[in-house]
C-alpha cells in the first residue's frame, strides 16, 4: 500500500464517502506523500549545500520504473522537473492523482463508489469505506506515536507530518480530549529526526508545498467573495 493510499483513507470519512479536507490541499498532500515514497525508494532527492547547484531543488537519482503505474507517471514528471524547486512540480504531480488512487482502494474492496447527486443535479462520487481493517492499522500505528509517545517509523512519520500541514490531524485522531496538545505533539514529530536526511527533507519541502498551496487557495477564495 502506498503512502498516498493510506493517507487517502485517513482523509475520506468512512460513512459517507466525503474528503475531510480540500482541494487543492488534500491533492497536494497526496503528491507530496508520492514524492516521500520515491525518495524512499532511492529514487528521488533534495539538493543540499554539499551538491552541486543550488540547495533545496529536486534530483533524479534513478528514473527506472518502480512497477506502480501511479509512481511511475509520477516519477516521469519529476524527472522533467528535475533542478526545480519541489513546489514548483507539485500542481503537475497533484494533477489527476486522486482519481485513480480511489479506483484502485475500490478494486481492491477497500472503498466502495457510490455514486450520488449534489443539490440533486450535479454528479459525484462518494468513497465509503469497505474493507476497513487496514486503514484500523495505520489508524492504530498514528495513535500510538501521538497518544503514546512510541517513536515513528518513517512511513507513519511521514503520515503524521502531511497531517499537520493539511491541519487536520484532530479530524484524523477523534478521541482526542486534548486537540491543541494533539496538533503540537504532530508538529513535533514532523520536525524531529525520525527518519534518514534524504526522508526529513523531503518531507519538510511537501509540508512547505502543502501549505503554500493552501495559502493561496484561501487568498483566492477570500478575493472572490469580496
Amino acid at each position: 500500500m502506498l503512502i498516498a493510499e493510506d493517507l487517502l483513507l485517513l482523509l475520506y470519512d468512512d460513512e459517507t464517502g466525503k474528503p475531510l479536507a480540500g482541494s487543492p490541499g488534500l491533492d497536494y498532500g497526496l503528491a507530496g506523500a508520492v514524492v516521500v515514497e520515491l525518495t524512499l525508494l532511492g529514487k528521488v532527492d533534495i539538493t543540499t549545500d554539499r551538491d552541486e547547484g543550488k540547495p533545496g531543488r529536486l534530483k533524479v537519482l534513478d528514473g527506472s520504473p518502480t512497477g506502480d503505474v501511479v509512481l511511475d507517471e509520477r516519477l516521469a514528471v519529476l524527472v522533467d522537473k528535475a533542478g526545480k524547486r519541489p513546489k514548483d512540480a507539485m500542481r503537475k504531480v497533484s494533477k489527476n492523482l486522486r482519481e485513480p488512487l480511489l479506483r484502485r482502494l475500490a478494486e481492491r474492496g477497500i472503498l466502495q463508489a457510490e455514486d450520488a447527486k449534489v443539490l440533486g443535479l450535479f454528479p459525484v462520487t462518494r468513497w465509503p469505506a469497505k474493507d476497513a481493517r487496514h486503514e484500523a492499522e495505520v489508524r492504530a500505528a498514528l495513535e500510538q506515536v501521538l497518544k503514546l509517545g512510541t517513536p515513528p517509523d518513517e512511513r507513519t512519520g511521514a503520515l503524521i507530518a502531511l497531517l499537520s500541514a493539511l491541519n487536520v490531524v484532530p479530524k484524523v485522531v477523534t478521541d482526542a480530549v486534548d486537540k491543541r496538545a494533539l496538533k503540537r505533539r504532530a508538529k513535533e514529530i514532523a520536525q524531529s529526526e525520525w527518519a534518514a536526511e534524504a526522508v526529513r527533507r523531503a518531507v519538510q519541502e511537501m509540508q512547505a508545498a502543502v501549505t503554500a498551496s493552501i495559502v493561496v487557495a484561501s487568498s483566492a477564495a477570500g478575493s472572490g467573495s469580496s
